[in-house]
């Protein structure tokens, strides 16, 4: 272990050599645009003030949590009614556990913000800022959204907690430009973002995207289209990610349910970082989540994701991540279905994956977990990608590579995460929940 004059001598380096390379202005900006050059600077500042200079402190966290909760499952949440039909709750992974078995979660909607774990854990979203409700589904006007519409609500000045009057589909006419400081909160309601643009972090910061339905995600023209309350830019053509990230950090994304995109479901790219996936399910879709666009952009080596307790279903082809260059805790998921492979990646990722199952396919040819690309077995050998107490079902294989991942402990946080055995427990509730207002989620 490095000591600690020079592990920081080593992390200052590192992030000296990356503040200088700001992320580019593609990302669907049409021309040369000076606020945007700024908010990208910014952004990039932010970014390397989230990165964490020894992510296994940040992984072990996460591992303490959920055995915790294993270990305390909420009796007094399983003795308050659930639903409409009198079940208890059952709640069991440590983000859940936080909130979910609240009968008055309604009356305070911002307790989510304190809930959440793994690399995007300092996300907050819209806490401090008013409830704003969106009471109108239409996307007309990209330039001057109408008040009540969701377009309006997430371009708004400051902090701001977005819920829902009642359940609604919203087709967005071109993708969503969501803005820092905000939340969209969709408990309570049936909300469906589909057969429309997407979803888009770009040059943002401290945002949570919790409770709805993406799917049927199509790409848009683009056009002139607001980003926030003091700018509208000229969009191309948006690529049909359901949920798009780029050069954003301090991002959660929990309990949502997604299917069915022209491109991506999840895409992280551009020197994001600090960022948590959880409790989502997703289902019908072939490039699942693509966590750096490039292998030649060395912005990427600050990238840091956590995926945990999300349930990947029926009809999902590959990348569930497929990861470039940062680090990936990929933990306590349900790899249920894939049909090329579950894990990729190239750019020598660091992935840990832990009390993940793994339930290959029946064809032969895909039994592999993992899959290393633009690289020879002499190149990829060095990769550190671990496997820990994973449960491995139907002739799954993982392929680790490299030196042992050093599990680096705080003092107290020496457990370890649990097993694959007990993963249908920790993602029984993934994807948009069923929420009624006056009993537990």
């Amino acid at each position: 272990m490095l000591g600690g004059t020079m592990a920081s001598k080593v992390v200052f380096s590192l992030l000296a050599t990356l503040a200088i390379t700001i992320p580019c202005l593609e990302a669907g900006i049409a021309e040369f645009d000076e606020f945007l050059r700024a908010q990208s600077e910014k952004a990039h500042e932010i970014a390397l003030q989230s990165y964490v200079p020894t992510p296994e402190f940040v992984t072990n966290d996460l591992n303490y949590h959920v055995h915790l909760s294993m270990q305390n499952v909420t009796r007094r949440g399983l003795k308050e009614g659930n639903n409409a039909i009198g079940k208890p709750c059952e709640s069991s992974n440590p983000i859940d556990n936080c909130w979910r078995c609240n009968k008055d979660w309604a009356k305070d909607r911002y307790r989510l913000a304190k809930c959440g774990k793994g690399f995007g854990r300092r996300a907050v979203g819209g806490l401090g800022g008013p409830i704003y409700v969106v009471t109108d589904n239409s996307d007309e006007d990209m330039i001057n959204p109408k008040p009540g519409t969701l377009r309006y609500a997430v371009t708004q000045k400051g902090p701001l907690w977005i819920t829902f009057e009642r359940s609604m589909i919203i087709s967005l006419q071109q993708e969503l430009m969501i803005s820092s400081d905000k939340t969209i909160d969709g408990r309570g309601a049936n909300v469906q973002i589909r057969d429309g643009g997407g979803l888009t972090m770009q040059f943002v910061n401290n945002v949570i995207i919790h409770g709805i339905r993406v799917k049927d995600i199509v790409p848009k023209e683009g056009g002139l289209i607001r980003d926030s309350y003091n700018h509208i830019g000229q969009r191309t053509r948006s690529d049909g990610d359901a949920i798009s990230v780029f050069g954003a950090s301090n991002i959660w994304i929990d309990h949502v349910s997604l299917s069915n995109s022209a491109d991506g479901l999840i895409d992280v790219i551009q020197g994001s970082t600090a960022i948590t996936i959880s409790n989502c399910h997703m289902t019908r879709h072939n490039d699942v989540m693509l966590f750096g666009a490039a292998d030649s952009y060395t912005g990427d080596k600050i990238m840091q994701i956590t995926v945990a307790f999300n349930h990947f279903g029926q009809g999902l082809i590959q990348r569930m991540p497929r990861c470039r260059m940062g680090f990936f805790h990929v933990l306590n998921n349900d790899y249920t279905h894939w049909m090329m492979y579950a894990i990729g990646g190239s750019a020598g990722p660091t992935i840990l994956s832990q009390g993940n199952r793994f339930i290959a396919p029946n064809n032969d040819a895909a039994k592999e977990i993992t899959h290393r690309d633009y690289a020879t077995p002499e190149e990829w050998k060095n990769w550190q990608w671990q496997s820990d107490m994973d449960l491995l079902m139907n002739g799954a294989t993982f392929n680790s590579s490299g030196s042992p991942i050093a599990m680096k402990h705080k003092k107290g946080f020496i457990m370890k995460p649990r097993d694959g055995t007990h993963v249908s427990r920790l993602t029984r509730h993934s994807g948009a929940l069923n929420c009624f207002v006056g009993l537990p989620c």
